[in-house]
């Protein structure tokens, strides 16, 4: 286990004069009573050669570098560092001058950290807590609160950080720390990094719209997320929407999501779908005979939904799932309050690139204006419906090869063949007579 090798270090450092202190989030999450498998220590006292020597002696030591003070020992999940200080030299998250300095102190080392909650140390072998800043204070209360302004707003990040914290962890951001955030620029940070914050919150939170609302309330959205936020105000018909504009629509909705993300063949693509679902409404939102419509919001706005994703991510995983589902996303609430056929059920799940995905979405984003908190379609008569879907993709079909077997000569036109072929097998013909009309259409074809 990670935290006996901490306590064999730490042992080893004791013994030549220094001290080793869990740091960061394992300090937060341990008094918390929360598992976290990503133990950090930080060690003081000794310099940085003679513990890359202690090292040596345990295992195989990595270093990433002396100017850094980071190590880590080859086979053991455990991040090893030594106290130093950090002075930013630019905009940018690598534009920070480093300085290791083991005999530091407790106070300074700590001080470079972000919040308080996250400042907090705890000595491996005494398991005394070391706490400058009030950290345990406000970690019982449940409050986020930056520890110094001057070094805080030098990393960016943070402000994205705070958010997923108070999402994941139910935190509530000081008012001071909001107000400091909203100062601080966010556009020289990477994509890579301001996805992965906003994909911790919507994987990892119960609800994730605290992480969307405290950007919100910070001045933040609009460098990263600029979609969101036009649609806070974007009014809805109150009949089907009297929770209120499509930004609370769409909070509410990622958190009926997040109830269900576990389910799903790829839960992050499945909340980017949720969050993204309604943003063609910024452009097809009207009034119409006294009522708000937003007519084929779903293929219209594609556009913006395309740009949202990929300002974030080229992950071709998420980007196709997202591009597949969001054209799609109203399809099955209007086929469970229409009951249509089997060959249209048929249709719909066929298109999805996830179709048992596509359900637990309408659960999502159910319409609520049967004054319940419960999905008011018929979510059984869609999974009835996806059973018989997979039963039609399991039974024998029209392929190219009986084609061939049949005298057809290959060609370009076997595509469309084909194609007829699958629109039978949608429809529940069976494959003889599938056979049949497939070769009476060739015949036909060819006459053309």
């Amino acid at each position: 286990m990670s935290t006996q090798v901490a306590e064999t270090i730490a042992s080893r450092v004791r013994d030549a004069g220094g001290r080793v202190f869990y740091v960061g989030g394992f300090v937060r999450d341990r008094l918390l009573g929360r598992d976290n498998k990503d133990v950090d220590i930080e060690v003081h006292g000794i310099t940085p050669d003679k513990l890359f020597s202690l090292l040596s002696e345990i295992g195989e030591p990595v270093s990433f570098g002396q100017s850094f003070g980071v190590y880590a020992l080859k086979g053991e999940d455990i991040d090893i560092a030594m106290p130093r200080r950090e002075h930013a030299v630019g905009k940018g998250h690598r534009d920070f001058e480093i300085e290791v300095d083991p005999f530091i102190g407790t106070m300074e080392a700590a001080r470079r950290r972000d919040f308080t909650v996250n400042a907090l140390m705890q000595d491996v072998l005494t398991g005394e807590v070391i706490d400058h800043f009030g950290g345990r204070e406000d970690l019982e209360a449940g409050i986020l609160r930056h520890i110094d302004a001057e070094t805080f707003v030098e990393d960016p990040l943070r402000v994205l950080r705070g958010a997923q914290f108070a999402a994941r962890f139910g935190f509530t951001i000081a008012p001071e720390t909001i107000e400091l955030c909203r100062s601080i620029d966010l556009a020289p940070l990477s994509r890579e990094r301001v996805f992965d914050e906003m994909k911790k919150a919507l994987l990892k939170a119960a609800r994730p719209s605290v992480f969307f609302n405290y950007l919100r309330e910070m001045d933040q959205l609009g460098v990263w997320l600029p979609e969101l936020e036009q649609t806070i105000g974007l009014e809805q018909d109150p009949v089907f929407h009297p929770e209120g504009d499509v930004w609370v629509h769409t909070m509410e909705v990622i958190d009926r999501a997040a109830q269900v993300r576990d389910e799903t063949s790829d839960p992050l693509a499945f909340m980017m779908l949720a969050l993204t679902h309604d943003l063609g409404k910024i452009v097809t939102t009207e009034f119409v005979k006294g009522r708000i419509h937003a007519y084929e919001h779903e293929t219209k706005g594609m556009p913006l939904v395309e740009s949202f994703v990929r300002r974030l991510t080229d992950d071709r995983s998420i980007t196709g799932y997202v591009e597949n589902m969001v054209p799609l996303h109203m399809r099955p609430n209007v086929a469970a309050y229409s009951k249509p056929s089997v060959k249209s059920t048929n249709r719909m799940f066929d298109a999805a690139e996830a179709p048992r995905d596509l359900i637990y979405f309408a659960m999502a984003d159910k319409p609520v204006f049967s004054g319940t908190d419960e999905f008011s379609g018929d979510s059984e008569f869609l999974f009835e419906r996806l059973e018989e879907y997979k039963r039609t993709m399991e039974a024998p079909h029209v392929m190219g090869r009986d084609l061939i077997e049949a005298g057809l000569e290959p060609g370009d036109y076997f595509g469309e063949l084909l194609e007829y072929a699958h629109k039978l097998r949608l429809a529940g013909i069976d494959k003889d007579l599938a056979m049949k009309q497939v070769l009476a259409y060739a015949r036909k074809f060819r006459k053309k």
